[in-house]
This record gives C-alpha cells, sequence and structure tokens, in this order.
C-alpha cells in the first residue's frame, strides 16, 4: 500500500502540479488525436511546455521585482498582520496532509474530465498548481473539522472536481467578452473577482472607453508600447515608496530593502537607481509573462481540436490568469494599482472596525496576488466597462481578497496562526462555506456539503445552457451606446459552442488566431 501513497505523491508533487508539464501532456495528447506526425507531437508539447515554463519565470521576476517594495509599502505603513502568499500556507500544510492532498487532487481532476465528458461543462481545468491549492485548502478545512481520511479524499475530490468544471462556466460569459471567441476559458481560482469585475464595467462604463484606446499627446506616443508604459509606471512608484521609506526608517534599515551585505544599498544615490532598476525588472517580467501566453496559446489551442473530438467534445482549456493579459495590456497596470488601492483601503477598515468588532485578522496587502488576480480584473472590467470599468472591478477585486482571506482564517484551526493563508478570491469564499458546513460534524455535515457541491454544479450548468450558450454578450449595451461594430459568432457545431453576437475585438500583437473549423467553415 506504501508503494500506491508513493506513487501518487510522486505524481501529484511532480507531474499534475507542474502546470508546464501537464500542458505539455495535454498538447501531446490533442496532437495525436489530430493524427500529427511524431516531430510534430514531439515539438508542439516541448514548445507549450516552454510557453508555460516563461510564464512561469516572468511570475519569478514579478515576485522578485516586488519584493523590496512590499517591504517598503510595510515599513512606511507600520502595518502588521496576515500576508496571503498561497504557496506558504500550502507548504506548511504538505507536512501533515501530504497523502491525503495528493489523493483528493488526483480523484478531483478524475471527476472534472467524467463531469466535462457527461455534463454541458466541456472545460478541462489546466493550472496544476491551482488544483493543488484548493486540493489542500479543502484537505485541511475537512481535517480540521474532524472528518476521516476516506471522507477527506472522496468528498474533497468531488467538492473539487465540480469547482475545476463549474468556475470557468460562471465566468466564460466574461471571458468571451474579453477573448472574442470560445478558443479558451479562464481556469484560475481568482474567478469570484473577474465576474465582480465584468459586472462592475457593466454597471460603471457604459460610456467610457477601453483602456487600450488611451489618447495620448504626440510627445508621449511612446507610452502606447505596453512594456514601456509598465516599466515606467513602476519606476515612478518604487522611486515614490523608496523615498518614503527612506524617510520613514533612515539610511541603515532602508539600504538594506534590496537585501543584506553585498545586495545592501551603498548609498541614497545607490539606493535610488536600484529603485528604478527594479521596476525596469517589473516591466521585463511582465513581457516575458506576455510572450509566454502567447507561445502557449499558439500550441494547445490547434492541439484542444484533437480533444475536443476525441476524450471530451467541444473541451474548452480553461488556464491561468495571465492567459487573458495581452487582450488589454494598459487595463493589467490599471488593474493592479486599482487592486492594490482597495486592499489598502479595506485594510483600514478591518484594522478600525472588522477587528475590533468581530476579531476579523489583518490582511496585508500583498503585491503579487494583487498584480496577478487584480491585474485580470482589470481586463474583465475594461471587456465590459473601458477604463471605469477597469478602475471599478479592480478596486472592488481587492476589497474581496482582503475580506475574505479575514473570513477563512476563522475555519482553518490551528493553521490560522500561521500568518500567512489562501489569498484568491475563490479559495476565501468557497473555503469560508464548505469550512463552515464541515463544523457540523458527521455524516450531516459530508451530506451538506454534497448538497453545496451539487448546487453549485447545478448553477452553473444553468449558467452554461442559459447564458453561455444563448451567446448572452455583457457588453452589447456598451456597444450600442458608444458603436462599436460587431459580427456574428460562428454557427456552433455542438452543445458548447456559442451563438448570438459578440464585438469585433482585435486580438493582441502576437496571439494566435482561433484554429480554423473542421471543412474550412
Amino acid at each position: 500500500m506504501d508503494w500506491l501513497v508513493s506513487f501518487a505523491t510522486f505524481l501529484v508533487n511532480e507531474v499534475l502540479s507542474q502546470p508546464a508539464y501537464l500542458i505539455g501532456i495535454i498538447t501531446a495528447v490533442g496532437l495525436i488525436a489530430l493524427r500529427k506526425s511524431a516531430g510534430q507531437i514531439v515539438g508542439g508539447a516541448i514548445k507549450a511546455t516552454l510557453g508555460f515554463l516563461l510564464i512561469g519565470a516572468g511570475a519569478g521576476l514579478v515576485v522578485n521585482s516586488l519584493a523590496p517594495l512590499g517591504e517598503m509599502i510595510q515599513g512606511s505603513t507600520g502595518a502588521h498582520g496576515v500576508i496571503p502568499t498561497n504557496e506558504a500556507i500550502v507548504g506548511i500544510a504538505q507536512a501533515e496532509y501530504g497523502a491525503r492532498v495528493a489523493w483528493l487532487m488526483i480523484v478531483g481532476f478524475a471527476v472534472s474530465l467524467l463531469l466535462a465528458r457527461f455534463t454541458p461543462l466541456r472545460y478541462v481545468f489546466l493550472t496544476g498548481h491551482h488544483m493543488l491549492f484548493m486540493a489542500t485548502l479543502l484537505t485541511m478545512v475537512l481535517a480540521t473539522a474532524g472528518q476521516g481520511s476516506v471522507a477527506v479524499v472522496i468528498v474533497g475530490g468531488v467538492l473539487l472536481g465540480i469547482l475545476l468544471v463549474a468556475m470557468p462556466a460562471f465566468a466564460h460569459p466574461w471571458t468571451k467578452r474579453v477573448t472574442g471567441n470560445n478558443s479558451v476559458a479562464i481556469g484560475h481560482f481568482g474567478t469570484a473577482g473577474y465576474i465582480t469585475a465584468g459586472a462592475a464595467g457593466q454597471l460603471v462604463g457604459k460610456r467610457s472607453r477601453s483602456t487600450e484606446e488611451m489618447n495620448l499627446p504626440e510627445g508621449l506616443r511612446f507610452l502606447r508600447d505596453s512594456m514601456v508604459a509598465t516599466a515606467l509606471s513602476m519606476v515612478l512608484i518604487y522611486v515614490i515608496m523608496s523615498v518614503v521609506f527612506l524617510a520613514k526608517v533612515g539610511q541603515e534599515t532602508a539600504f538594506k530593502a534590496f537585501g543584506v551585505d553585498a545586495a545592501a544599498a551603498s548609498d541614497v544615490g545607490n539606493y535610488l537607481m536600484k529603485s528604478v532598476m527594479q521596476g525596469l525588472q517589473f516591466g521585463i517580467a511582465v513581457a516575458v509573462i506576455l510572450f509566454g501566453v502567447r507561445t502557449i496559446l499558439g500550441e494547445l489551442v490547434p492541439a484542444f481540436q484533437g480533444i475536443a473530438n476525441k476524450l471530451v467534445p467541444g473541451a474548452v482549456p480553461s488556464l491561468d490568469a495571465p492567459i487573458v493579459f495581452p487582450y488589454a495590456q494598459n487595463a493589467v497596470l490599471i488593474g493592479f494599482i486599482s487592486s492594490f488601492i482597495g486592499g489598502l483601503i479595506s485594510l483600514g477598515l478591518l484594522t478600525w472596525i472588522f477587528n475590533p468588532a468581530f476579531g476579523l485578522a489583518l490582511v496585508l496587502p500583498g503585491l503579487v496576488p494583487h498584480f496577478f488576480t487584480g491585474g485580470a480584473a482589470g481586463v474583465y472590467g475594461n471587456a465590459t466597462g473601458g477604463r471605469r470599468g477597469a478602475v471599478v472591478g479592480a478596486f472592488l477585486n481587492g476589497v474581496l481578497i482582503t475580506f475574505l482571506p479575514a473570513l477563512l482564517l476563522k475555519v482553518l484551526g490551528a493553521f490560522g496562526e500561521a500568518n500567512t493563508t489562501f489569498g484568491d478570491a475563490d479559495f476565501g469564499w468557497f473555503g469560508s462555506v464548505i469550512g463552515n458546513v464541515a463544523k457540523v460534524g458527521g455524516t450531516g455535515a459530508i451530506i451538506l456539503m454534497l448538497v453545496v457541491g451539487a448546487i453549485i454544479l447545478g448553477g452553473a450548468i444553468l449558467m452554461q445552457k442559459r447564458v453561455v450558450e444563448t451567446g448572452w454578450d455583457p457588453g452589447a449595451k456598451r456597444d450600442a451606446i458608444l458603436g462599436v461594430q460587431t459580427k456574428p459568432a460562428p454557427a456552433p457545431e455542438d452543445a458548447a459552442a456559442p451563438t448570438g453576437t459578440y464585438p469585433r475585438i482585435a486580438p493582441p500583437a502576437g496571439a494566435p488566431a482561433p484554429p480554423p473549423r473542421p471543412g474550412g467553415k
């Protein structure tokens, strides 16, 4: 029996939790189904894997470039509290629940494939690390509530499988609004924030132009290059915060923000130039992510034709949040800043009202979750509400990823004292719901949790049939007001294909076109 546990742990930790490997395998399967040559299969799989590694490399650069800025903000404001970091809380939990997490994730992925095959929810969730994060959360919540290992794996696996197909469906009308077609879905557990941003855009931005249509004076035309605009904005933020931090804590402490010993700044001039370099590094990081997204889409979307035809008819790949970044690159930066401001204001509310009144933890605004989920929320808000939608939608995302982690800590038992927690919106709301239901205990808790899962699954199927497949466009009214041209969507070939009209959204530079339909249609 031990070898089965070891094999399951290896499969989860070394393969399924590595999105690059998972994407490469899925791409290879799709190309095999399309009867491509061995060279095309190997080349496509490797290129898709490299595309995801590029996204990971860019994400690592983002984390490294934001780390000193986070220290400056915390030092300048004097805030202390919980910093939501998915990787940190997962690492802590793995030591105690590693085997159960592994089996729960395998069961969950299998359930999701069955649901994708036999329900209208034809979404295949490919963001491996988020599967691992949600599997860990469910294990922690159920185990903390006193459920046995078998119940943790089976019930948790069913709930995970439902979420893997349901959350992409809930967000898909807004995702199609972003991409202009049905080629990809969002596969990231910040979905509640993206839906909120898209809905907010519909309310506030009916007459607001897109962030990508900003009219700049001739002398500022260079800012239309997203990499330049992103880098310059971050340089300004870094320099301002570095000056504030220096004035607040003094040279001895401030110079160590970039590291100790050789990495520390040597004088004020060197300190300021290190701030400039960190801002420029951030611009490079975003450019790497965008290139990785374009690379992965170029290989994965065609390969999914094979999977759709052979394994899961009408399958739509559900991918990580940066997949939407190329579609509105200015909105990513606007979303990041707006989400972070929302986090700061929410921290103030927690400090002055909700911590004294309800004992909610102080959740500090981590720059990494605010960049990735806030950037994506900005894209969703822009798609339905232009500039105002990007600002308001991402701001609300910042509020969600501050208050929801505070509520989640209430159901994590001893892990609530770990000074870290899960950071994205879906972990917060779903973990809180399941955690409170699990407190009922025994068989009653299991029944109630499965009822919650059934409600989510039923709601997602209803959304798919009544909203997604009917071609509802969440930005149609705005298009009519602004006079944006629309075009008919492709005729559906299966139950998962959309109908209706969608805005003629130009794809980002370098992004692949949707794959040709069979018969050249």
